[in-house]
């Protein structure tokens, strides 16, 4: 039988010390560097040990150093100042009064989003390094033997930095992919797979573009995947993962636009791994799209299907896990299928539905879920 990998989309639950100095930094508060630097390592090589002990195979460094898997490129590039109006999500604008228990609650994150006012330019990839190193000498250290450091695309950036300097959003999208180009390149050069987060090919449509039709957004939606694979034309496909969702968040969600409708934009991407929700109620049944299109999924792409939920601390039980893994390796095989989650657990640093030691029972739950679909034993009590 063929060993079902097994891995996640990224983000992991932040130490309060790693949250404390994430947030002096964001405020601009005095801090030593050496001392954040200090406590990165330490933070990184923890994460990793958890993930090897929960039974992951390939592991990241739980964008540590990052405040989000989107904004932390306000740190790294120029351009960005001022900040940008916060919209809500369709479905959550629908229930107002459970958007307003989650504001009342702090169960929505509060992080700076500048606009992009100058020209997007890297300042160096320095931070990046560091947190290469950080995950490398932690992959030594506690024997994983692969990795992946998450990258935003252009598109997501488009999406929560907005644009106020060039003259078109297309212009923006041209500057983001030329200007992240570097960061891609830097991570695989490293030996770490390269994953790129990109919610704005499915979020977006019902948080910025709710005013277009589903036709007009996949134009939108297409342009985002042209950025990206123009992004990535000197990364090698096999080295890269792509991340679809929906928001990250307990809500509703019935706003949603469907797998089956950016399914061809999905599979357009410069990617061989796919990383999609399918455990979530709202999109667990949508492995049938899967099923009935199967023959528009490229020869080398490989499912990541997210078989545990990032949003509720419900422990799934290893045969729910194996049941929603065997489902897609009964499409492609199981040769093209790696155990995911829905999202990641900590996208934003200090802000979290689920428990941290939660967290990584959900991936020990993936873990086990992924034996018994290889072909482990089941127990019968």
């Amino acid at each position: 039988m063929t060993k079902i990998a097994t891995t996640h989309v990224g983000s992991l639950p932040r130490s309060q010390q790693v949250v404390d100095f994430i947030f002096a930094r964001e405020r601009e508060e005095p801090y030593a560097e050496a001392d954040f630097d200090a406590c990165m390592a330490a933070a990184v090589s923890e994460t990793v040990r958890l993930q090897v002990e929960a039974g992951i195979d390939i592991v990241s460094d739980g964008e540590t150093s990052k405040i989000s898997y989107a904004t932390y490129v306000k740190d790294r590039y120029t351009g960005f100042s001022g900040d940008s109006p916060r919209n809500a999500p369709a479905d959550l604008k629908m229930f107002p009064g459970f958007l307003q228990r989650l504001a009342d609650d702090g169960g929505t994150p509060k992080y700076a989003r500048p606009m992009c006012t100058g020209e997007v330019r890297s300042k160096g990839q320095g931070e990046l390094e560091k947190d290469i190193a950080n995950l490398k000498a932690a992959m030594a250290e506690h024997g994983a033997a692969r990795g992946f450091m998450n990258a935003a695309s252009p598109g997501v950036i488009s999406l929560f930095l907005q644009n106020e300097h060039y003259p078109t959003r297309e212009a923006y999208l041209a500057a983001l992919a030329d200007a992240m180009k570097a960061e891609y390149e830097t991570i695989v050069a490293a030996g770490l797979d390269l994953q790129l987060d990109c919610p704005d090919l499915a979020l977006s449509r019902h948080m910025l573009f709710t005013d277009l039709s589903d036709k007009e957004f996949l134009d939108v939606a297409a342009a985002h995947v042209e950025a990206l694979n123009h992004a990535l034309a000197d990364v090698p496909e096999e080295k890269v993962r792509i991340h679809i969702c929906w928001g990250n968040y307990e809500g509703p969600h019935c706003c949603d636009i469907p797998m089956d409708t950016v399914f061809s934009t999905l599979m357009s991407a410069k990617a061989r791994y796919l990383l999609f929700e399918t455990s979530n109620p709202r999109h667990a049944h949508e492995w049938t799209v899967f099923r009935d299109r199967k023959a528009e999924i490229p020869e080398g792409k490989i499912l990541v299907p997210g078989v545990v939920d990032t949003t509720t601390n419900f422990v799934e039980h290893p045969e729910l896990v194996a049941q929603r893994i065997e489902r897609f390796a009964g499409i492609v095989g199981a040769d093209r299928v790696v155990a995911g989650s829905d999202c990641g657990f900590g996208t934003f640093a200090g802000f979290g539905a689920v428990d941290p030691d939660i967290a990584y029972a959900k991936l020990g739950a993936l873990c086990e879920g992924a034996v018994l679909a290889s072909g482990g034993t089941r127990d019968a009590g």
